[in-house]
């Protein structure tokens, strides 16, 4: 292909761009070779998913690796935290082949370092970046004395044992309160959204006391039914449906590299990530005596820094995004981090984050007691809250400077600019964020109630949009 505009695929946690418009296989190849010459790597593991350019990138970049001298073991098709397990049981470097939740026509790279530790911008992803664009330029990446190997290994059955090994499920039960026979199962309807957890679930689930319905579990990159990104609700209305159709004690949606999970109740109605992070929370605290960092980041709710201290913990505040929230479950020794888009990341994991984890921890949370997941999340569920809103401008930066002007001189409001701007007050607080690479603003609102929510959420995006 013509060379590549970098600066359009290389993202600050990973790769990520359309195929073939803005990469294909040869500049996946160089991407191996580089990946390899900054990791100093003498092997790798590499894993994709199922979108029909992912083999063909996945097998490139081995060859690139290989030139370089690395030895690749390939797992194949897996989740992303199917991947992050092989680099932490293995102790090597790995590259999931993925665009997560992005179109069929999308693909990408997520790198770590041994151990799942993360490669962005800072820790390595940048100095990729470069070594490609020389290569573009002419200077092809010589090749090593001793080409490496490839060669083929099978985790899904290790990754699943690990998973369960963490979490007790042998003695779940359906909720008293929600009027089902004596020896009934779990009953959970899971939409793989034709994604990888239609891979990964039957593996993980296999002998446990739950009753499943899947839900899109043939694994189709093209994703027909709907897209594979639970974070749109128009993309968890099939769900919604089919576990009130089914009389359902909880309903899973994973997206498509099945990294993320989403939860929905007995009714179908969605719970909150920030919920969810509360609910785990408590769990891991528990689980380590009562005591632990848990980290956050600044748009999840209240109700999570409130309930890690009611649990004996200590929370830590830190920015969006999967890089911050691991260098700092690293710094501190954090036993659990979570953020309200869904990603869970866990100490006994290698700070790394899966979903399918923390939905093992919600199916032991319902199924060890009698309530409904309504009634029983309701305690985690403190607040009223906006949701994210985008707003697309023209300039990020005064729009931002108009909202920050109009409240810094409030004596009722406190500020702070860790990450965008987070206005605080004693009932409400909102962040707003630019994204980093479409023009956007990204406003998150909550307060004590509802008509508060809305009335700061409407003078904000008042300021934003003009």
């Amino acid at each position: 292909m013509a060379v590549a505009d970098l600066s359009q695929l290389v993202k600050a946690y990973d790769v990520r761009g359309v195929v073939p418009d803005q990469w294909d296989e040869s500049l996946a190849e160089l991407f191996g070779a580089a990946f390899v010459q900054v990791t100093g790597a003498e092997a790798i593991v590499t894993g994709h998913d199922m979108r029909p350019s992912s083999p063909g990138l996945a097998r490139a970049f081995a060859r690139g690796a290989a030139a370089r001298g690395a030895d690749v073991t390939e797992i194949g098709l897996c989740s992303t935290d199917q991947l992050y397990y092989a680099s932490g049981a293995l102790d090597l470097p790995g590259a999931m082949f993925t665009a997560s939740h992005n179109p069929a026509q999308y693909n990408g790279i997520k790198m770590c370092r041994a151990g799942a530790a993360p490669v962005g911008q800072d820790t390595g992803l940048a100095d990729i970046r470069a070594l490609v664009e020389g290569w573009q330029d002419g200077g092809a990446p010589a090749p090593a004395a001793t080409t490496g190997t490839i060669t083929q290994r099978d985790t899904l059955g290790d990754y699943a044992a690990h998973l369960r090994s963490l979490v007790d499920l042998t003695g779940i039960r359906p909720p008293a309160s929600g009027a089902k026979a004596a020896g009934d199962k779990v009953k959970v309807v899971v939409d793989a959204g034709n994604g990888m957890g239609g891979h990964t679930v039957p593996t993980v689930f296999e002998g446990l006391p739950i009753d499943l319905v899947p839900l899109y579990f043939e694994l189709d990159g093209t994703f027909p039914n709907h897209e594979a990104n639970p974070l749109d609700p128009k993309n968890i209305v099939d769900l919604q449906q089919r576990v009130r159709e089914e009389n359902a004690d909880l309903g899973l949606a994973f997206d498509g590299d099945a990294d993320r999970c989403f939860v929905v109740d007995q009714n179908g109605d969605p719970v909150s990530p920030s919920a969810v992070t509360a609910l785990v929370a408590a769990r891991e605290l528990a689980k380590n005596g009562g005591t632990g960092t848990v980290i956050h980041n600044l748009i999840t709710s209240w109700s999570v820094p409130e309930v890690v201290r009611e649990n004996g913990g200590t929370p830590v505040r830190t920015r969006v995004g999967h890089s911050f929230i691991k260098a700092e479950m690293a710094k501190t020794g954090a036993i659990f981090g979570g953020e309200h888009s869904a990603h869970y990341y866990f100490r006994d994991f290698w700070n790394a984050d899966t979903g399918m984890l923390a939905a093992l921890h919600v199916l032991a949370a319902l199924g060890t007691q009698d309530r409904t997941l309504s009634d029983l999340v309701a305690q985690y569920d403190r607040y009223a809250s906006s949701g994210e809103i985008n707003s697309t401008v023209t300039d990020q930066a005064a729009s931002a400077a108009a909202v920050k002007s109009a409240y810094e001189s409030r004596d009722d409001v406190t500020l702070d600019e860790l990450d965008g701007l987070t206005v605080t007050a004693a009932d409400w607080w909102f962040n707003l964020r630019a994204s980093n690479t479409e023009p956007l603003l990204r406003l998150n609102v909550e307060a004590r109630d509802e008509t508060t929510a809305a009335k700061v959420r409407d003078e904000v995006l008042a300021l934003v949009r003009g």
